[in-house]
C-alpha cells in the first residue's frame, strides 16, 4: 500500500475514533443531565446490552428503562472510555472502558462499577453503539445493589 494512502487511513481511524469519544462523552453527560432521548439517540434502534450483575437488556425501549430513575435517590451511571479501536475493513469500532454509578448525581462517590465493553456500528456517516456489556466490580454484594 502507498505510504499516503496509509496515512489517510491512519488519519481517518484516528478521526473515527476521536468522533467515538466524543460521542461516549456527549452520552455521558446527557445520562448526567438526565436527558434520555439524547441518551437513545447514540444508540442503533436494535441496541443489545448486558447489564452489569447479568441482566440482557433488548432494544432501546429495554435499554432506557434500565436507565431510568426507579427510586428517590436514582443511580447516574458514568462511562469513560479507556480505548477505542476501528475496523480498517468494516464500519465497525471496538471502545473498552470503565463505568461507575453514583447515588443522585454524578458528582457523588459512586457505590457500584466496573468495566464496560461497546461495539459500534457507522450508520450514514454517524458512529453509533449497537452492543454494550458491563460488568460489576466493585460495590456491595449483588443482592444489595442495583443492576446497570
Amino acid at each position: 500500500m502507498h505510504a499516503g494512502v496509509q496515512s489517510n487511513m491512519n488519519e481517518q481511524h484516528d478521526s473515527d475514533a476521536a468522533l467515538i469519544r466524543a460521542a461516549r462523552a456527549a452520552q455521558t453527560a446527557a445520562i448526567a443531565s438526565g436527558d434520555f432521548d439524547a441518551v437513545a439517540s447514540f444508540w442503533t434502534e436494535d441496541i443489545t446490552v448486558r447489564r452489569a450483575l447479568g441482566q440482557p437488556v433488548s432494544g432501546v425501549a429495554e435499554a432506557l428503562a434500565a436507565l431510568m430513575p426507579d427510586s428517590d435517590v436514582p443511580l447516574v451511571y458514568q462511562r469513560e472510555a479507556v480505548s477505542v479501536e476501528v475496523s480498517t475493513h468494516w464500519p465497525l469500532a471496538f471502545e473498552e472502558g470503565c463505568w461507575s454509578g453514583h447515588p443522585g448525581s454524578a458528582q457523588a462517590a459512586p457505590v457500584i462499577g466496573g468495566r464496560y465493553a461497546a461495539q459500534w456500528a457507522k450508520q450514514d456517516g454517524r458512529w453509533l453503539i449497537r452492543a454494550e456489556v458491563f460488568v460489576a466490580l466493585t460495590g456491595a454484594s449483588p443482592g444489595n445493589q442495583p443492576d446497570q
